[in-house]
């Protein structure tokens, strides 16, 4: 009799107890992905005698949540479902002819590594060996019986440490090339184990502890069916991939998609039917609540109420501008923001294979097609050079998600990965694709009535001109777009003028106060100059922050 931890409320009919168990072998058979998170299904076929059985799946991964496990069954009446993650009957732990082959040549690979090695060190003592015999050559000719020696004995000594020097620098030569063909050997055993150890770790056998399902059901005459079994895991998702590529010339804008897949359920899966979605189930799920808000005013001497007391000890008191939250109150739910009507769908139309704990699957999920604004954005407050920016719309259909996996290629040149945020359908989007070296920037400020600039300086007056220079060192005119800034006052006693040559195309950029656009075209060799002047006015006994 089954020991039975944990039933789900489906039951039907209770079975009998002479119920006939009958063992099924399941597969993932079709997998929807979220950005972390899955929902994992298996499709079993079965086919029963007449009368009251209990299918019985002892396959099910350890970590299976058996609380979203979800049941249906075609062909037959279904009755209780139990699910077991303890006491589950081991499986068949032979190890596949490939996993056993892949194992076999690693092992090959690695006694071959270390034998070449020892080549290396074999050679490198015959090296080693012939520098020995040098150096005992060179101090024959340094012994204090040297001097006594005849004429003819002098000129054969002499001869002989020429001849045995020759031959042993030789040899230390001969033996230093071949340890050092030797050791770039060793780098393609390297390499070669490096890959079989790979293609093993691709076959990781599924040895985890397995939980159990039994789903009780009856017919009164023989049948087939299908067992359908839903659950949602936790380890697995996938993460969005995008390739921009810009042509300069034209704005043509091409958006390769892709995916990373990748799992740790503690199973292999083969040939998954897979759907990739962006919908977060483990994100925020219904909107946040507040609580009421209930100010109250106090003598200015009043001595404070103990709480208020622990939460100046605990970092402060609460500001009046916060909502002051009852004790019991729940903490405030932070999470990322949730696009309500923007989820997209990716079914993919090959199945798919993602080895558990060890691949990481790259999908192509397409291109999309735009056309974008190339312009050269400069900043000259912060870079020196300009950078290639294309501004567009998302007029593609589809929303462009968050990745860190976002790299970007300008007429065909890789030029850089970056975080990409996420951008909606309709919503508008800068990119960069990279620096333009040709493009020069510099700022100087020419005067200040600061320190030694010459300036007569006053306590409640300060004065500044900066001069900006964009020169342009390629062959090409660039439509430009330089970004600079000015002061701004949110005090009635802080005066702030300030003036530019030429006027700014454009003030306030993006909502931002006292950022300043100039666009305008800048042909190939041409300097273009922006002085920018600011004059700030306070009260005397004041002081400028």
């Amino acid at each position: 009799m089954r020991a039975l931890t944990f039933a789900l409320p489906l039951v039907l009919f209770a079975p009998t107890l002479h119920a006939e168990e009958i063992a099924l072998n399941s597969r993932v058979s079709a997998v929807t992905l979220y950005p972390q998170g899955a929902t994992v299904i298996r499709q079993v076929p079965f086919s029963i005698p007449a009368g009251q059985h209990d299918l019985i799946l002892a396959d099910l991964p350890q970590n299976t949540p058996l609380a979203t496990v979800r049941v249906a069954v075609e062909g037959a009446q279904m009755g209780g479902v139990t699910t077991r993650s303890d006491y589950v009957p081991p499986r068949d732990a032979a190890e596949p002819p490939a996993l056993i082959a892949a194992r076999a040549e690693v092992e090959r690979l690695e006694e071959a590594l270390r034998v070449a090695r020892a080549e290396v060190e074999d050679i490198a003592l015959e090296a080693d060996a012939a520098r020995a015999r040098i150096a005992f050559l060179g101090e024959i000719g340094q012994g204090d019986g040297v001097a006594a020696l005849g004429v003819d004995a002098l000129r054969d000594l002499a001869a002989m440490i020429g001849s045995e020097t020759l031959v042993a620098e030789r040899a230390a030569a001969e033996a230093t090339r071949r340890a050092e063909a030797a050791e770039r050997g060793l780098k393609d055993r390297i390499k070669a184990l490096d890959e079989a150890r790979q293609a093993l770790a691709a076959l990781v056998p599924e040895d985890k502890a397995r939980a159990m399902l039994a789903v009780a059901v009856a017919t009164d005459q023989p049948a087939t069916g299908t067992l359908t079994v839903t659950y949602a895991i936790h380890d697995a998702g996938w993460q969005p991939l995008y390739d921009f590529h810009l042509a300069r010339d034209t704005g043509a804008l091409r958006l390769e998609r892709g995916a990373f897949v990748r799992q740790d359920t503690g199973e292999n899966w083969r040939d998954v039917a897979l759907t990739l979605s962006t919908v977060r189930p483990s994100a925020q799920s219904e909107p946040g609540q507040i609580w009421p808000w209930i100010p109250r005013i106090e003598d200015p001497d009043a001595p404070r109420p103990k709480t208020q007391q622990l939460e100046r000890a605990n970092g402060g008191l609460m500001s009046m501008a916060e909502p002051m939250m009852d004790a019991a109150a729940p903490a405030r739910i932070e999470a990322d923001a949730q696009f309500d009507g923007l989820s997209v769908t990716y079914s993919y139309p090959e199945p798919v294979s993602v080895t558990t704990g060890a691949d990481r699957v790259r999908l192509s999920l397409g291109t999309l097609a735009t056309t974008a604004d190339v312009v050269a954005q400069a900043v000259p407050l912060v870079d020196q050079t300009a950078f290639v920016m294309a501004r567009l719309t998302n007029d593609m259909g589809e929303l462009i998600l968050p990745t860190n996996e976002a790299r970007f290629y300008l007429d065909g040149r890789y030029v850089g990965q970056r975080w990409m945020d996420l951008v909606p359908a309709g919503g508008e989007l800068d990119v960069s694709f990279g620096p333009i070296e040709g493009l020069r920037l510099t700022r100087l400020v020419r005067e200040r009535n600061e320190g030694d600039r010459g300036v007569i300086s006053k306590s409640n007056e300060m004065t500044e001109t900066v001069e900006i220079s964009i020169e342009n060192l390629t062959d090409d005119e660039w439509p430009l777009r330089v970004l600079d800034r000015v002061p701004q006052s949110d005090q009635e006693d802080l005066e702030i003028d300030w003036s530019a040559k030429p006027v700014p195309s454009d003030r306030n950029v993006d909502g931002q106060r006292g950022i300043l656009d100039w666009s305008f075209a800048l042909p190939a060799g041409v300097t273009q100059t922006i002085e920018l002047k600011t004059r700030m006015n306070w009260p005397e006994g004041k002081v400028l922050r």
